[in-house]
């Protein structure tokens, strides 16, 4: 079927002649031109603290399945489960200096560099002002903000000299807007926020960008151990109204990773169904 009239008949004859797209093993077939599917980390070297479960397990997962070695850092024991084997699972307790100087070292010698850090790590405490104890309070600065700022030191030298990397610090929706109580963790959340506007700019000129996600309310095994009044009143606060999942939250850790968000650095990334919108 085709003609020389000029009514556009040769063109629909060309394209009904095309045989369908087809993928085979995550390569896209066209008939003419093949193209495979692109890993968004290949060969990339990654850190992932917090990495045992949440959205720490979640973001270590969809690193190694899109092509990098994640090094999964965490204090729980048995070791967990995962379902990549580009996933090695190390102790880490960030609170340590001695911990951190341990993995980022065998890290380097092992791989040579360190493309990513993800500052996930974070534990909560719900008691007001008035109420926490010293001891509580030391313990939520140890885990969310001296971790932070334990890992960001270790990974820098290395990432200067390769003059690369991309470091993720986890905030939280209340880093930026606040309820009543959990003072030392909305104390802790707010300071990650400025300690990464001020490590990206430190560092912009040595090619290390550093970012912050900021979830809202998360389905993940911390929340599920919160008392339930709480949890239903942050998801009736939020615009979606539902919770959201750990892997929502790994796609924007991979989105920062990746060279694909390049031109960010001291950026609040915010995830959390619309709450701070509001």
């Amino acid at each position: 079927m085709s003609s020389n009239c000029g009514c556009g008949k040769r063109v629909v004859a060309a394209k009904l002649r095309r045989r369908p797209e087809e993928r085979v093993c995550g390569v896209k077939k066209t008939g003419r031109k093949t193209r495979e599917t692109k890993m968004r980390l290949k060969d990339k070297v990654a850190l992932v603290t917090g990495a045992a479960r949440g959205m720490g397990h979640a973001t270590a997962e969809l690193f190694a399945r899109e092509g990098a070695t994640v090094i999964a850092g965490d204090m729980a024991a048995p070791a967990p489960k995962y379902s990549n084997e580009r996933i090695e699972y190390v102790k880490l307790d960030v609170t340590s200096e001695a911990d951190w100087k341990r993995v980022v070292a065998d890290i380097l010698k092992r791989h040579g560099r360190l493309d990513i850090l993800v500052n996930n790590a974070g534990i909560i405490a719900y008691e007001p002002l008035d109420a926490l104890d010293f001891a509580a309070w030391q313990k939520v600065i140890a885990v969310n903000q001296t971790g932070v700022f334990l890992g960001m030191r270790e990974v820098v030298p290395s990432m200067r000299t390769h003059k690369k990397g991309s470091i993720i610090n986890f905030s939280s929706i209340w880093g930026n807007a606040a309820v009543p109580g959990a003072h030392a963790y909305h104390a802790t959340k707010g300071a990650v926020r400025n300690m990464t506007k001020n490590a990206a700019m430190t560092y912009v000129g040595d090619g290390i960008r550093i970012n912050s996600v900021h979830p809202g309310f998360i389905d993940t095994p911390l929340t599920q151990a919160q008392a339930a009044d709480i949890n239903a009143f942050v998801i009736a606060s939020t615009p979606m109204k539902r919770a959201g999942r750990p892997e929502e939250v790994a796609y924007g850790c991979l989105f920062l990773a990746s060279d694909e968000s390049s031109y960010m650095t001291g950026a609040e990334l915010v995830i959390d169904g619309g709450y701070l919108a509001q």
